[in-house]
């Protein structure tokens, strides 16, 4: 009972002082180079790659491998795969990471179509009649939100299937 006592004593006393460390201090400066504002992610001018790696790798790894433990499909070799079935085109611009990311759309539409290149992250599964995407038809896609990010991303797959596309995108579907 003593220690428990003691040990809620010290508990006490030592509280304000970690509450005391999570208060800014207002006289602290920024690091020096880190005087500026950063520039808004739609007007940094990064290469499509650096967009890739800013909003996309973070879940779906540098290499597009994704994670079925973090429940993050692969892309690559694969995402090309949703251009072939209705519907898939609208999806890719409709996932919240992209819909949602802070790319402008001419840069969404550049980040989409670097992706859906056969010499990038889709690769063979580049459908042959790929029409690039256009800003304007990004921001038109953009526009509707996704409700039901599983159920559509289901009932494309089940159209792949119908179609004999081999589901290799790392989710055990």
């Amino acid at each position: 009972m003593g220690r428990l006592l003691i040990l809620g004593l010290v508990c006490a006393m030592t509280a304000p002082l970690v509450h005391a460390r999570a208060i800014p201090d207002p006289a602290q400066r920024h690091a020096p180079g880190n005087e500026a504002l950063q520039k808004p992610i739609a007007q940094a001018g990064y290469s499509v790659g650096v967009n890739y790696q800013l909003q996309c790798a973070g879940c779906h790894l540098g290499n597009g491998m994704g994670s079925a433990a973090n429940d993050t499909p692969r892309m690559a070799g694969f995402v090309g795969n949703f251009l072939k079935v209705p519907g898939g085109r609208e999806f890719l611009v409709r996932v919240p990471g992209m819909s949602q990311s802070a790319l402008d759309n001419a840069q969404l539409a550049d980040l989409l179509n670097w992706l859906i290149r056969a010499d990038g992250m889709a690769g063979k599964s580049t459908p042959a009649d790929y029409q690039p995407y256009s800003a304007d038809e990004v921001a038109e896609l953009r526009a509707e939100t996704m409700l039901n990010l599983p159920g559509t991303r289901a009932g494309l797959i089940q159209q792949m299937r119908a179609q004999g596309i081999a589901i290799e995108d790392g989710m055990n579907n």
